[in-house]
């Protein structure tokens, strides 16, 4: 496996620790939709939260989370359509996209909840 993929997957367990640790129910991991995928599905209490996972070895090339561009946006809105539409769901949610930096111990974890809204 390419080390990009395994710092990918690193980077996504971390993430769901962390949401894990903070009192979050991680109900998937890796969710797809035909060639669109929600990396983390959780809930926060009474809202779902969408999550996109950007994990990096350093911010050497820039901040991580401006590797979600529009496109990206597009296609986790479109996903996360799919996934109320699938279990028929009416609930709040929202989308947040975690940051893991770093490639060992400690990695450095930001959270940025309700980081874009869907235009739908």
């Amino acid at each position: 496996m390419a080390q990009h993929n395994l710092l990918g997957n690193k980077g996504e367990m971390l993430a769901s620790r962390y949401l894990l640790d903070k009192g979050y129910a991680v109900l998937h991991c890796n969710w797809r939709s035909g060639h669109k995928e929600i990396d983390i599905i959780a809930k926060e209490r009474d809202v779902l939260v969408f999550v996109e996972v950007k994990s990096r070895a350093s911010e050497q090339y820039g901040n991580a989370a401006d590797a979600v561009d529009d496109n990206k946006i597009r296609l986790l809105i479109s996903a996360a359509q799919s996934y109320i539409l699938k279990y028929k769901l009416d609930c709040r949610f929202r989308f947040d996209i975690i940051t893991v930096i770093g490639k060992c111990e400690p990695y450095r974890i930001e959270h940025i909840e309700d980081a874009f809204a869907p235009q739908w």
